[in-house]
């Protein structure tokens, strides 16, 4: 007599689901964690406009304020730029 565990196995509905699962791994880790990759802002930051600056600051999770004016927002986004490395 099956079991709970035999008729659950015997379906088709788990496999594909693993199936499923497998494949969206496999595309993550393919593409990397960047899939979709955000719309920054390029170029110099001293000719960014007030929304590039808020975009910019908004992807890292820094919290733009609303209120901060574009010359705040510059520095905040030069003070937290990566340097190069040569």
């Amino acid at each position: 007599m099956p079991t709970p565990l035999d008729r659950a196995t015997s379906s088709r509905t788990p496999f594909f689901a693993f199936a499923a699962i497998v494949t969206g791994v496999a595309a993550w880790s393919i593409w990397g964690q960047d899939m979709f990759p955000s719309s920054d802002p390029t170029g110099d930051p001293e000719k960014w406009t007030h929304e590039e600056c808020t975009t910019w600051l908004r992807n890292r999770n820094l919290h733009p304020s609303p209120l901060a004016t574009t010359a705040e927002l510059l520095e905040r986004v030069k003070s937290n730029m990566r340097v190069e490395r040569k």
